[in-house]
């Protein structure tokens, strides 16, 4: 099941639906260096040039869990 979270990118705001093991995955990642989610998918949305957010978001979560395993 897909869950919804909106953020400020850019000063525009967005809303990002993921299954909740993606989240979980990002949240993981973000406390885990020190900062918050919202600055962790800023920094990820910089990144992802034509990509959609939602997509980089679940690449990024999934190249975060290949390295962890």
């Amino acid at each position: 099941m897909l869950k919804k979270r909106s953020f400020s990118l850019s000063g525009h705001r967005t809303s990002v639906a993921l299954e909740e093991e993606f989240w979980t995955i990002l949240d993981d990642e973000a406390k885990n260096t020190g900062q918050s989610l919202a600055a962790l998918v800023g920094r990820i949305d910089l990144a992802r040039g034509s990509r959609p957010l939602a997509s980089a978001l679940r690449l990024h979560a999934l190249a975060v869990k290949r390295t962890n395993i």
